[in-house]
């Protein structure tokens, strides 16, 4: 099968009021559960990997290569976009882009946004002549990523307007509450923030650290313009739980596949649990194709707006 961008999935998601799930790869079983469950939910999907796992992983031609093929022999049938997540530097993205990646982020959040705003203009500039997406983020989102520590800095409207209206990007991250990790209470979210930026940038929104986040909350936000939705947290939980459960249950298996399958079908059953959570269930079969989609689902049939 053919890995597209994510653009067109994430514009047609905005518009219908649901939400793309983007889930982080650390390793072959998350590939397999990924795939797997939005195959079943017969749902489009972001396929993940974090730029500070890459060498992990083994590197971005090896993640590349090792998603299209494992997609190839399964019939996958479904969108799938395969996405660079939180690229550290522009070169990562160019070399992300030229192992086959679809989709990058360039995360210059930290830098002023004068120098965030100039480098993400060369990963669009060499992005769009690969047909490749693009998303960037303005602000803090807090928490723990990949080892690393960091607090929450909302982002600034102005600086929104910005880098959307000077680099042409497809998707934004604006930092508006959440939080890397597993929260600490109820999570809270800049709702009046997301909404006067959603209103002033136009592209679809992403959610970053959005695993713990209740269900209502998410559903706003998704009513709000994002779009795009990225859970890790949550899937490496339930994961390292059923591998504890099972190595608990029979001490003397050494036996790889005994172990791991079950922690694989735990990836999966929340994949699919998080994609009927975000509306996108059912939405692969109407991607480029309106008229198949069923009658009452063509615009307002993802989450509905709350009371």
């Amino acid at each position: 099968m053919t890995l597209v961008s994510m653009k067109e999935m994430l514009e047609r998601a905005k518009k219908q009021r649901y939400a793309v799930g983007q889930f982080n790869v650390n390793g072959l079983s998350w590939v397999h559960a990924i795939l797997d469950g939005a195959q079943e939910e017969d749902a489009p999907v972001i396929v993940a990997a974090s730029d500070r796992l890459i060498d992990f992983l083994g590197g971005y031609r090896l993640v590349a290569n090792m998603v299209r093929t494992l997609a190839e022999e399964k019939g996958i049938t479904v969108p799938v976009a395969l996405h660079l997540d939180h690229g550290k530097s522009v070169e990562s993205c160019f070399r992300a882009i030229d192992a086959g990646f679809t989709s990058v982020m360039y995360d210059g959040s930290h830098d002023p946004i004068e120098l965030n705003v100039r480098d993400t203009r060369k990963v669009v500039e060499y992005a769009g002549a690969h047909g490749v997406s693009v998303e960037a983020e303005v602000g803090t989102v807090g928490g723990m990523e990949d080892g690393l520590i960091g607090g929450i800095s909302y982002a600034d409207l102005g600086e929104c307007v910005r880098i959307v209206r000077d680099t042409g990007i497809d998707a934004l991250a604006a930092a508006l509450g959440s939080v890397h990790g597993k929260y600490v209470g109820e999570p809270k979210l800049g709702f009046a923030e997301m909404e006067a930026v959603s209103k002033a940038v136009g592209v679809p929104l992403v959610l970053h650290g959005a695993s713990g986040i209740p269900t209502h909350q998410l559903h706003r936000a998704i009513q709000l313009g994002h779009a795009k939705v990225n859970i890790n947290t949550e899937c490496v939980t339930v994961w390292s739980e059923q591998l504890r459960r099972t190595l608990d249950e029979d001490r003397e298996t050494t036996e790889p596949r005994k172990i791991l399958t079950p922690a694989r079908d735990a990836i999966r059953h929340a994949v699919r649990e998080k994609i009927r959570e975000f509306g996108s269930s059912g939405r692969a079969g109407a991607a480029g194709n309106p008229e198949r989609m069923p009658a009452g689902e063509r615009e307002d049939a993802g989450v509905q707006p709350l009371a």
